[in-house]
């Protein structure tokens, strides 16, 4: 008697805990819809350009609240949009080089949330997340808003990166003395427009 009732008080518990557990609804990137813009400052201005989204996802829990997202970037569909064809090819290239993002041997970059912080009930979030550059992992922030698109889910932010991070070096002022105005500063921005669909 004791063991039916040792097995029916157990199946009743995890009838109850299985009441508890958070169903997430998964929407995966549209890369065609998608897009990721770089932007990256130095002394004497600027230049930006976009780089390919190859995939990722975004979560949803209980309410439609964002529970976490990933993202991997193609590193080597990256374009210049600031400058003609021949100048910005020449841009990208250094870019692709080891100076920079090595992207021969680092094709991918990677962002995976940690942390969503609603802000509000308007679908604004506050985001942690592990950032992978060149096989270096660090921790970022940054505000996100999602909304419904038809459907789909749309999500825009910036990500403000700090190159020094990942042991970027080139022209940094935080490895390099005298530098002048050949200077390149150290954080960049990525501005991202993603939409996500079941």
């Amino acid at each position: 008697m004791k063991k039916v009732f040792s097995l029916a008080f157990a199946a009743l518990a995890v009838v109850f805990m299985s009441s508890f557990i958070i169903h997430e609804e998964m929407y995966k990137f549209d890369t065609n819809a998608s897009s990721v813009s770089w932007k990256g400052y130095k002394v004497t201005g600027s230049h930006e350009g976009k780089v390919g989204v190859k995939a990722g996802e975004l979560r949803f829990g209980h309410g439609g609240v964002l529970a976490g997202a990933s993202v991997e970037i193609d590193m080597n569909n990256m374009t210049c949009t600031d400058l003609d064809a021949k100048t910005g090819g020449s841009l990208v290239g250094h870019l692709k080089a080891d100076d920079f993002f090595g992207t021969a041997k680092f094709p991918t970059a990677k962002l995976v949330t940690t942390k969503v912080a609603a802000q509000d009930a308007k679908g604004n979030y506050k985001v942690t997340g592990n950032l992978t550059i060149k096989d270096v992992t660090k921790e970022v922030k940054f505000f996100v808003s999602v909304s419904d698109k038809d459907g789909a889910k749309a999500a825009t932010g910036k990500v403000t990166i700090d190159r020094s991070d990942f042991n970027i070096k080139y022209g940094s002022g935080s490895f390099f003395d005298g530098l002048g105005d050949k200077t390149i500063y150290d954080e960049f921005d990525m501005t991202f427009n993603i939409v996500a669909k079941k």
